[in-house]
């Protein structure tokens, strides 16, 4: 059987991968190469706090509740798989991504944008607290080993998105490139969803 650690990192990986306002903006800051180290900092710190509440609030819901499994389970599944399927109409119809041309923002402005990014999207609630804090609880004792993994995951997407995107400029011009990622998001999430309804 594959590691927690692994499952975790390769999970978040997935759901992490989405292009969606937060990844847009890490993007967009590094294609601009500005404030790129803090908006990383800031994204993975984020990630980790998020991570590790899901983790201890969903295990103590478990610990009281245990049917309340079934129903993270199923509801966890469900959000995949929507999830995929989002992605997957993204694929079929792509919009491209134009970065601001405007002068250099300041550090604060830049800091307030990607808090407010990160901690005012419901999503981040749904996938990063309820999603994965119920997929590492089906690892029971080796929750918190899911939790590495994740939290990995994290620090690593952020900082290839944050730190390659300047390389990755032209390439990124292009619609095609949005629809082949979204296309891979689609079939990994689809997947994640199906396994754990089956689980």
């Amino acid at each position: 059987m594959a590691s927690p650690v692994l499952i975790g990192f390769l999970t978040t990986m997935a759901l992490i991968a989405a292009i969606g306002a937060q990844n847009a903006f890490v993007l967009r800051q590094g294609i601009r190469g500005e404030h790129i180290v803090a908006v990383i900092a800031l994204c993975t710190v984020s990630d980790l706090i998020l991570i590790a509440a899901g983790i201890a609030g969903v295990g103590a819901l478990i610990t009281a509740h245990p049917s309340a499994m079934t129903v993270a389970k199923f509801g966890g599944a469900a959000f995949l798989i929507g999830y995929g399927v989002l992605a997957a109409r993204r694929a079929v119809r792509p919009s491209t991504l134009n970065p601001s041309e405007r002068t250099p923002a300041r550090l604060a402005e830049v800091l307030v944008t990607c808090l407010a990014l990160t901690w005012l999207n419901p999503h981040v609630y749904l996938d990063t607290v309820v999603l994965l804090g119920s997929l590492a609880n089906e690892h029971h004792e080796q929750r918190w080993l899911f939790g590495v993994g994740a939290v990995a995951a994290s620090a690593v997407w952020f900082t290839g998105l944050g730190l390659g995107a300047r390389r990755l400029a032209g390439l990124f011009a292009n619609p095609t490139t949005w629809r082949l990622l979204d296309g891979l998001i689609a079939v990994m999430m689809i997947g994640l969803g199906t396994s754990l309804a089956l689980s």
